[in-house]
């Protein structure tokens, strides 16, 4: 359960972050790997910062969509070079 929850996440987190960012989503396998990685970015900052979300659902789903819009612009930052 916990591989399908991650997978779920991942996609909505990638999706979210991606229309967010640059108004249109990556495709799936993106966006699901884009959110995936978000969450471990926006968890590991998140947790030195010292900062607790509210939790289930929709607390991994929001860090996960703040750590896919991060990892999406330090994307951009370095394409851009």
């Amino acid at each position: 359960m916990g591989l399908l929850y991650s997978l779920i996440i991942g996609a909505l987190a990638g999706f979210l972050g991606s229309k967010l960012f640059s108004g249109s989503g990556k495709g799936l396998l993106m966006d699901i790997i884009i959110g995936i990685v978000g969450g471990f970015l926006g968890g590991g900052i998140f947790n030195l910062l010292g900062i607790e979300l509210f939790g289930g659902f929709l607390g991994s789903l929001f860090t996960a969509t703040l750590g896919a819009i991060l990892l999406l612009w330090i994307i951009s930052k370095i394409k851009k070079k």
